[in-house]
C-alpha cells in the first residue's frame, strides 16, 4: 500500500529520520508512537507529500485514497452548516445532484431525447453511488461524534476548535478512504465520542495509522505498533500493551548484550595495554585495536519510563470535609446543567469527574474550585483547605520571557532552587533545560511547566481540568506517579481512561441534572455501567389495555396467571438453550486461547481474545435475563 525505503529527513543539522523503513499493507491497523518531538506528525506529512524527504523514497499507488486528519484543519472556516460541510465529502454525488436538479428544471420547457438521456444517465450513476443515502450517512456520523439534530444545522463558524475538528473528522470518514492517517483524533473529544470512534474504526475495512497518546484507545483498535525513535521506525506485531511487554523483553536482551560487550571491551583493552609496550606482542596488540574499532557497538538501554519520587509540601492538612455542595442549581440560557443537587468531597478523595461534553463537567469543576459564583445553592470549602486550580488557560498565564526555573521561583518562593530543579527533573526538564525560555517551548512542554507550578503550590486540594492535554505517554505516566504520591485531595476532569483508572478512587458523573457518585476505580465503574445498561435494555412486559367486557366473559385471575406463567416458562426455555449454546462457544474460544498456534500469533491472539470477551459478555447478558425471568416466575407462582 505504502512503502517507505531508506527515508532520511533533516531539519537543519538534525536528522529526524535516518534511513528509516516501513511497509504499510492493506488492512493494517497501526499505532505510530514515540516521544514528543520524535517525528510522528512529520512522518504523516511526509507520506501525504506536504514535506519532501532529504533522501530515500515513499512510494504508493497513484489512485490510493488517503484520509488525513491533522491539527491544521482547525483553520478551516465556513459559514455553512456542519451537515453541509460534512457532506462536502461526497464530491461526485453533490455534482450529480446539482446536474440532476438543473436537468429537471430544463425539462419543464425542453422535452428532447438529449435531456431525457442525460437525466437518465445521471440518475443511474447517482443511484450507483448510493447518492440517495448520503445525507443519512452524514447525519449518522455526526450524531456518533456527539452532534444533536439541531446542532447539525448550525454554521461551522459558531463551534469551538475541538468541535470543528470533529466535523473535519466526520468529513474524512465519509470519504471512505483506502487508508486513514489520524493525528491525535481523540483530542477535545469526550468519552462517549471516543467510544463511538473506537467502534467505527474497529469495523473500518481500510488501513489505519493512528498517532495518539491515549493508550486505551490504541489498544482497542490497532494490531501493530511502530515506534519512532532515534531516527528509526521499529515494528512490533501487536497492540500498545503487547508493545510494552515486547519492548521490555527486547530491552532486557539489549541490556544483557551491552553488559557482555562492555565486559569484553574492557578485557580487550586490558590485554592491549598489557602487550602494547612489548615489541614481540605489538603486532597482536595492533590487531586487537583494529578489531575493537570495527566492533559494532551495542547501545545501553535508555529508561523511557523513569520512576519519580515527588515530594509534595503543604503546611496544613485539611479537615474531613474539603468541599460541601448544598442544593446547587446552575443553568445557562436554554440549558439547565444542575438542579437542587448536593455532594461532599471528603479528605483523601481522588475523584474523576466524567461524562459527555455539554453535560456540565467543567462548570461543576469551576463551582467546586470557586471560580464560578453564578449559581443557586451553597458551595463551601472546609477547615484549612488550601486549593490549586489547573486549567488549560494556565498555559496562557505563563510569562514568556521567564526561564522555566524563574517561572517556578516566582510562583513558589519558599522552595529552594535545588527543590525546584528536582521537581522540574520529575517533569523531564533536566540540566540546562531549566534555563530555557517559556516562549521557545512546545505546547506539551508548556503544559508540563504549568502542571509543575500547580503541584509546587502549598495546596492540600487540587482541581485539575484536562491535565493530560498535550502530554505524551511518558509525561502522563509521570503525572500519574505524582498524583499517586499526593496525600491530599483532588478532583480531575479528563478523557484519558488509562490516566483516570490509575489515579481515581471515586467517580462523579452528572445524570438527570444531579451529581451521582460511584465508589471505586474507573474500570470498576465501566463494568458497573455496562451491566446497568444491559439491565435497562431488558424491556418489561408491555401492559395491554383491557377492553371493557361483559361480566360473564371476564376470565378468572387464575387463568390469566396460568397463561402468563406458561409464556414466561417458554421464554425461560429459549434462554436456557441460548445459554447452553453460548457456553459451548465460550469453551471453544477458551481452548483456542490455549492453542500455541493462536497465542504465538499476535494477530490471531488479539482476534480470538476480542471474540472471547464479546461471547463472554453475551453469556453474562443471557444469564442476567434468565435470573430476572426466574424471579418473575417465582413471584407468579407464589401469588
Amino acid at each position: 500500500m505504502i512503502s517507505i525505503n531508506n527515508l532520511t529527513f533533516e531539519i537543519g543539522s538534525r536528522a529526524l529520520y535516518d534511513e528509516a523503513n516501513w511497509h504499510i499493507k492493506p488492512g493494517d491497523k497501526v499505532g505510530l508512537i514515540g516521544a514528543n518531538g520524535a517525528g510522528k506528525s512529520t512522518l504523516l506529512r511526509l507520506i501525504v507529500g506536504q514535506y519532501t524527504p532529504t533522501s530515500g523514497t515513499i512510494s504508493m499507488a497513484k489512485d490510493l485514497k488517503i484520509g488525513y486528519l491533522n491539527q491544521d484543519l482547525l483553520s478551516y472556516h465556513s459559514d455553512k452548516s456542519i451537515l453541509y460541510v460534512a457532506m462536502e465529502a461526497f464530491e461526485r454525488q453533490n455534482q450529480l445532484h446539482a446536474e440532476i436538479e438543473d436537468l429537471l428544471a430544463k425539462l419543464e420547457t425542453d422535452y428532447s431525447d438529449d435531456i431525457l438521456n442525460k437525466l437518465s444517465d445521471r440518475q443511474l450513476e447517482f443511484e450507483a453511488l448510493d447518492g440517495y443515502n448520503v445525507e443519512f450517512k452524514a447525519h449518522e456520523i455526526l450524531a456518533g461524534l456527539g452532534f444533536s439534530e439541531e446542532e447539525q444545522k448550525r454554521p461551522l463558524a459558531t463551534f469551538s476548535g475541538g468541535w470543528r475538528m470533529r466535523v473535519m473528522l466526520a468529513k474524512i470518514l465519509l470519504q471512505t478512504p483506502d487508508i486513514l492517517l489520524l493525528d491525535e483524533p481523540t483530542n477535545h473529544m469526550d468519552l462517549p465520542s471516543i467510544k463511538w470512534l473506537e467502534n467505527y474504526l474497529q469495523a473500518f475495512d481500510g488501513a489505519i495509522v493512528i498517532v495518539s497518546h491515549d493508550r486505551y484507545f490504541l489498544d482497542r483498535i490497532i494490531k501493530k505498533t511502530v515506534e519512532s525513535r532515534k531516527g528509526k521506525l521499529t515494528l512490533y506485531a501487536g497492540n500498545y500493551s503487547f508493545y510494552l511487554e515486547e519492548k521490555e523483553l527486547r530491552n532486557e536482551l539489549q541490556a544483557n548484550q551491552f553488559k557482555n560487550q562492555q565486559a569484553k571491551i574492557k578485557q580487550e583493552e586490558r590485554l592491549i595495554e598489557r602487550f602494547r609496550a612489548k615489541a614481540s606482542k605489538a603486532k597482536m596488540a595492533q590487531s586487537r585495536i583494529k578489531a575493537l574499532d570495527r566492533m559494532e557497538r551495542i547501545e545501553d538501554v535508555d529508561d523511557d519510563n523513569p520512576t519519580v519520587n515527588f515530594s509534595f509540601k503543604f503546611s496544613k492538612p485539611s479537615g474531613r470535609h474539603v468541599v460541601t455542595l448544598d442544593n446547587i442549581s446552575k443553568s445557562y440560557p436554554n440549558l439547565e446543567i444542575l438542579k437542587n443537587t448536593s455532594a461532599i468531597i471528603e479528605k483523601g478523595d481522588k475523584i474523576a469527574l466524567i461524562g459527555a461534553n455539554g453535560k456540565g463537567k467543567s462548570t461543576l469543576l469551576r463551582i467546586v474550585a470557586g471560580t464560578d459564583n453564578q449559581f443557586e445553592g451553597k458551595s463551601e470549602h472546609g477547615h484549612n483547605v488550601s486549593q490549586t486550580f489547573f486549567a488549560q488557560h494556565q498555559l496562557e498565564a505563563l510569562h514568556l520571557e521567564n526561564s522555566i526555573l524563574a517561572e517556578l521561583q516566582a510562583f513558589a518562593p519558599k522552595h529552594t532552587e535545588t527543590e525546584l530543579r528536582s521537581i522540574l527533573g520529575c517533569f523531564l526538564f533536566t540540566g540546562d533545560d531549566a534555563f530555557k525560555k517559556i516562549k521557545v517551548l512546545s505546547g506539551g512542554e508548556k503544559s508540563r511547566v504549568a502542571l509543575a507550578k500547580a503541584l509546587t503550590a502549598d495546596a492540600n486540594f487540587l482541581a485539575l481540568d484536562e491535565p493530560t492535554n498535550h502530554l505524551d505517554m511518558q509525561s502522563v505516566n509521570i503525572l500519574i506517579q505524582a498524583l499517586q504520591q499526593f496525600e491530599g485531595t483532588f478532583i480531575v476532569v479528563s478523557h484519558d481512561r488509562y490516566f483516570l483508572d490509575h489515579v481515581a478512587n471515586k467517580i462523579w458523573y452528572i445524570e438527570d441534572k444531579e451529581i451521582k457518585e460511584y465508589p471505586g476505580t474507573y474500570q470498576e465503574y465501566e463494568e458497573w455501567a455496562s451491566k446497568r445498561l444491559i439491565k435497562t435494555e431488558v424491556k418489561p412486559e408491555k401492559k395491554v389495555k383491557e377492553e371493557p367486557k361483559v361480566k360473564k366473559e371476564k376470565q378468572a385471575p387464575s387463568e390469566d396467571r396460568t397463561r402468563l406463567l406458561s409464556k414466561k416458562n417458554k421464554e425461560l426455555s429459549t434462554l436456557e438453550k441460548k445459554i447452553e449454546e453460548q457456553e459451548i462457544l465460550v469453551k471453544d474460544l477458551e481452548q483456542k486461547l490455549a492453542d500455541e498456534t493462536v497465542y504465538s500469533d499476535a494477530t490471531k491472539l488479539q482476534e480470538t481474545t476480542r471474540a472471547y470477551n464479546s461471547s463472554k459478555a453475551e453469556l453474562t447478558h443471557y444469564q442476567e435475563q434468565w435470573e430476572q425471568l426466574a424471579e418473575q416466575i417465582m413471584e407468579l407462582e407464589n401469588d
